[in-house]
Order: C-alpha cells, then structure tokens, then sequence
C-alpha cells in the first residue's frame, strides 16, 4: 500500500511524532544521498502540505539544488547568504516568521513568506540543508525546529555514514 503521510486530526507535534514513525522504515538502510533526500521532500510535502520543500546540498563553497518538491528554485547559494547561506554558516536552524525582515534574504519565489532551514550536520560538518517555505507569514516555530532537527539527525544517519 502507497503511504500517505496525512494526519488531519493530530496536533503539530503529534503530527511531526507519527510522520517520523512512519518515514523512518523508508530511509532505514537506504544510503543514497538523492534518493533519500527526494522521498524526504515529497513524504513532508504529502504531511504538511507546505509550499516548497528541498535540499541544497554543499559542494565546495557553495550550496547547490539538491531534490525539492514545489516551484522553480534558485540554483546556487554562497555560504553566508541568506536564510539557507546563513544556516550552513552557523551550522544552525533559522527560522523566519517573515522572509521579507530577514536581512539579505534570496527571493527565489515571490509566494514566500516564511521560512525553516536546519542544517544536515555529519561528523561536525554541514552536509547540506533542508529548507522548507510557506506562503503564510509565521508558519514555523519551535515545535517544527525541535522535530525537523530530529528528521535530519536520522536523514544523516543514514545517508552520510
């Protein structure tokens, strides 16, 4: 049977609880850094329904497009620059209730208005960072901090061994 991924009826964190259960037997064992990565994306598009979902993976000095879910995006981001640069840079989360405050921020798509980065962090070093865009002002908190966190701690667990 097709996995879903929906659970209308749960709250976030319950909701972010139950899709980690059930993701994880697809990742489990699978060490390909694409193929992990494009369910990833399309399994959080299928569960939140949010606007773009995608990775940029690091190569060199530079984030490149990685699998995404969604509009067009931008190709190539330098370390530093804006909400993703700046998650690689500081090795941490960002999350961004409103894109259009964020100094520097890359405006791949004029339909964004908020924004979560969290690094994929492998033996003290980014990887690459998922980077999710909602069309709403102030969609990400705390609570989608804390269990993407956990997502991309079982991403690297299996894709970058």
């Amino acid at each position: 049977m097709e996995p879903t991924f929906t659970y209308p009826t749960l709250d976030k964190a319950a909701r972010y609880e139950q899709f980690i259960r059930d993701f994880l037997p697809y990742i489990t064992d699978e060490h390909e850094e694409v193929s992990v990565l494009a369910n990833t994306a399309a399994a959080l598009r299928q569960a939140f329904g949010w606007f773009w979902i995608g990775f940029y993976l690091v190569r060199g000095e530079q984030l490149i497009l990685g699998p995404f879910q969604g509009d067009v995006a931008c190709y190539r981001i330098r370390k530093g620059r804006g909400v993703c640069g700046t998650a690689w840079a500081q090795a941490t989360a960002q999350v961004v209730p409103d894109v259009e405050l964020f100094p520097g921020h890359i405006a791949c798509s004029g339909r964004s208005r908020s924004e979560i980065v969290v690094p994929l962090i492998a033996e003290g070093t980014v990887r690459a960072v998922l980077d999710i865009d909602s069309d709403t002002l102030a969609t990400f908190d705390d609570t989608d901090r804390h269990y993407l966190g956990i997502l991309c701690t079982h991403l690297c667990e299996n894709i970058y061994r």
